[in-house]
């Protein structure tokens, strides 16, 4: 599989969203949902029926609900999924559990630099495991380079950079970590990896492709499964 069929099999994966709300409670959820790959429905109920609520189903049915309030105060940025899910109280932690691995369909650099460095502090806090990184150009990757030699000479992460082949990389020679020069489908993608190498708990993946000058489309997830999947396609 590669990285392009990830993100494939990732935006096949599409949830529907329903919004049980009186009135117009609940109609900027929309513009909340707008850069994942979901369908978003409202249901009007009688203002006196009951709280606004919204039900997520997939391609398999029914895969929860959560309350309108805690779903909205979760989509608030920034989105940081925690290190143990098991601590978060029971809504919050169905929110997760049910968006995660979903397309995101419009995201801007800024954002998406965001999130890989919410991806870096988990794997520089843990201190090992294995983190693979694709840089689509080689201004990105000197933007880095820095923090990667940090990170390999204080922590016991098997760390791996993915250059284009005009990049220089001489300066990290003496750095603990290996690099590999890329072209051909890889330099379409963004990418950052992490296996914790062992129960799988922190492992973490983001995929991007670039679809104009500063928009992408791709997914991350916290799946131990397809994490391994996104490894696989790298190797």
């Amino acid at each position: 599989m590669s990285l392009g069929t990830i993100l494939t099999a990732a935006a096949d994966d599409r949830k529907r969203v329903v919004v049980y709300a009186p009135g117009d409670e609940g109609t900027d959820l929309a513009d909340a949902l707008a850069t994942r790959n979901l369908d978003v429905y409202r249901r009007e109920i009688p203002a006196l029926s009951a709280d606004a609520f919204v039900v997520i189903r997939d391609g398999s049915g029914f895969r929860g609900a959560v309350s309108l309030t805690d779903l909205l105060a979760f989509l608030a940025p920034p989105i940081r999924r925690p290190t143990e899910l098991d601590d978060l109280d029971p809504a919050y932690r169905a929110i997760y559990e049910l968006l995660d691995n979903t397309v995101f369909v419009s995201l801007d650099r800024r954002q998406l630099l965001a999130t890989s460095r919410e991806l870096e502090e988990r794997a520089w806090r843990l201190g090992r495991g294995r983190l693979h990184v694709g840089f689509q150009s080689s201004a990105a990757f000197e933007a880095q380079a820095d923090l990667y030699r940090e990170m390999a000479n204080a922590t016991r992460i098997d760390i791996h950079v993915y250059v284009p082949p005009e990049g220089d990389t001489t300066h990290l020679d003496d750095a603990p970590l290996t690099v590999h020069a890329i072209d051909g489908e890889l330099e379409r993608y963004w990418f950052i990896l992490f296996d914790d190498e062992g129960t799988g708990a922190q492992n973490c993946a983001l995929v991007a492709e670039q679809q104009s000058a500063d928009r992408y489309r791709g997914v991350w997830t916290y799946d131990p499964e397809l994490v391994e999947v996104a490894f696989a396609a790298i190797e």
